[in-house]
């Protein structure tokens, strides 16, 4: 089926193009060998993404935090939490960064604070009604001793979403009990991460992921809601939206943040976290005078189907190109199942919450085959492209953690039936015969690490032909010289089992069918994420080409 072309975005801006890599820093590199990452580990291993060939590392959170949800619980915005370094360590790292031509975004958790947070630790001793308490959700209970919540909303991580302080008043945490939620109808929260922003910028970060950017904003009135409280919206323009997330409200807080990046040189960026369906919801974040990015979570959920990748791709590209922003596309982050398991459990792309030592556990060898040919595809789309650390190294999930090992909130709150989001979270591999598999100078481990680590260490694939790492590498250059970022894309063929397009010169084949494809005669094979069938792709392969 031929197709007319789509466009990318006419935007120019670094971002528009740019390959961004998440670093989950308890995970990336220890330095001083207690079990945990930390920001001198992280500017010790630049130098391998420089060499991978990205563009900017994502630091998810690095803040002052009681550790309730790994550091999303936040208790001081302008400082390091002592377990990963210190405010000079920062600094050192951003200038190691600069130096090797990559740019830094930091996360912000602007949606909800710590309990430990010196503004919380105020409300609950102030009395009702009183200032402290409006910097937060905090509402008078139901019934006739107030005994009751305020409403019937649940929290992403299970149970009650509605935590009673000792005075009787409720106060609201969408997540943990730890993590109350903030009050951005207050005007002294706004002003807060206003000067927030300007801290990190004086710093010279480069932009902000900010986390739950669709749920600062709750509807004015609190509505009980009897829909399932799932964290990703409706997926239909006309459904009504769960009275918690994507507000119109937010768009208002973003219009402001983005005057203020833009008062900033450099081009600092704002990319929102924000699980929104349809894509034409999604793209009012980053209209152009709000955020730049927003995390493309329609495609990291679409099956591993020709019909299910072509729909997602045309309808993300239009969405984003109605409103000039570029497209991102990710596969897979702190969040969520590694894809190399994900696709190993079935053509699902279902946002799987953990995996378990007794649950239906991944084909390890067919996952990663469709992880790489799901990767290439993805690298040569138009926009920007998100990895998360270890997907180079075509990691798997931890699917055997031992439960005593679990320390995501969502187990606990869950009552053991979500396995959460440790499996994804595992220290990563560097050295297949150092202690820790080289994350750090000892066997300490935050989480536990598989034995089948080894396998996957960098040291075992550099320079290997064929490895996943040399794979990721070869796609990042080739997508460089051949502009793909920019587009446009075509499609040549979208059927059951064939998807087809070409961007800046090159053809990319993508198989789903379970038989080898022919590629065309005189086609020039430049990358492949498996080996050839004599001049067919093979299943689950994808093929950058030239004829």
């Amino acid at each position: 089926m031929n197709t007319d072309a789509t466009q990318q975005a006419p935007g120019t801006g670094w971002w528009t193009e740019a390959v961004i890599y998440q670093v989950y820093p308890r995970s990336f590199a220890d330095s001083d060998g207690d079990g945990i990452g930390d920001l001198p580990g992280i500017t010790s291993r630049l130098d391998h993404l420089a060499e991978l060939g990205v563009d900017a590392v994502w630091l998810s959170p690095f803040y002052p935090s009681p550790q309730a949800d790994a550091g999303y619980d936040v208790s001081d915005y302008r400082d390091v939490d002592p377990l990963f370094g210190t405010l000079a360590d920062a600094d050192k790292l951003i200038a190691e960064a600069k130096a090797r031509g990559l740019r830094v975004i930091v996360d912000l958790v602007p949606n909800h604070t710590s309990s430990a947070h010196r503004w919380f630790e105020a409300a609950v001793a102030a009395a009702p009604g009183s200032p402290e308490r409006q910097r937060y959700v905090i509402r008078d209970g139901k019934g006739p001793d107030g005994a009751e919540p305020p409403n019937d909303w649940v929290s992403v991580f299970g149970g009650p979403a509605w935590t009673r302080l000792p005075d009787g008043q409720w106060y609201l945490h969408l997540f943990d009990s730890g993590q109350p939620d903030l009050n951005w109808d207050n005007p002294e929260v706004r002003e807060e991460f206003l000067d927030v922003l300007r801290f990190w910028l004086d710093r010279g970060v480069d932009g902000f992921r900010v986390d739950v950017a669709h749920g600062l904003i709750k509807q004015a009135d609190l509505a009980d809601w009897q829909e399932p409280q799932e964290i990703l919206s409706g997926s239909e323009v006309d459904k009504p939206r769960p009275p918690m997330w994507d507000q119109d409200g937010v768009h208002e807080i973003y219009r402001e943040w983005r005057r203020v990046l833009d008062s900033y040189p450099g081009e600092r960026i704002l990319v929102a976290e924000a699980w929104v369906e349809p894509a034409e919801r999604l793209a009012r974040y980053v209209r152009p005078d709000e955020m730049h990015q927003a995390f493309n979570f329609e495609y990291l959920l679409a099956a591993w189907t020709a019909p299910a990748q072509y729909a997602v791709i045309t309808r993300s590209l239009e969405a984003t190109d109605s409103v000039g922003a570029p497209t991102t596309w990710v596969l897979s982050n702190h969040d969520v199942v590694r894809h190399a398991s994900r696709l190993g459990l079935g053509t699902g792309g279902g946002r799987a919450n953990g995996v378990g030592v007794d649950d239906p556990q991944p084909d390890a060898a067919l996952g990663l085959r469709r992880a790489r040919a799901a990767s290439l595809l993805m690298l040569a789309l138009p926009g920007s492209a998100y990895l998360y650390q270890g997907e180079e190294l075509g990691l798997p999930e931890h699917t055997t953690l031992p439960d005593e090992a679990r320390q995501d909130p969502t187990w606990k709150r869950s009552g053991h039936t979500e396995r959460g989001r440790d499996g994804c979270r595992v220290p990563i591999p560097w050295e297949a015969d150092a202690p820790s598999y080289g994350f750090g100078p000892t066997d300490a481990s935050w989480l536990p690490q598989p034995p089948v680590w080894a396998e996957y260490a960098l040291d075992r694939q550099r320079g290997v032909p064929g490895s996943t790492y040399e794979l990721y590498r070869t796609a990042l250059r080739l997508r460089r010289e051949h502009a793909l970022a920019r587009g446009p894309l075509r499609f040549l063929t979208s059927g059951d089992e064939v998807l087809t397009f070409t961007n800046g010169g090159l053809t990319v084949l993508t198989n789903f069918g379970a038989g080898p494809v022919p590629l065309p005669a005189g086609a020039q094979v430049l990358v492949s994420s498996a080996p050839l069938d004599g001049d067919a792709v093979p299943a689950d392969a994808t093929v950058w080409f030239r004829v």
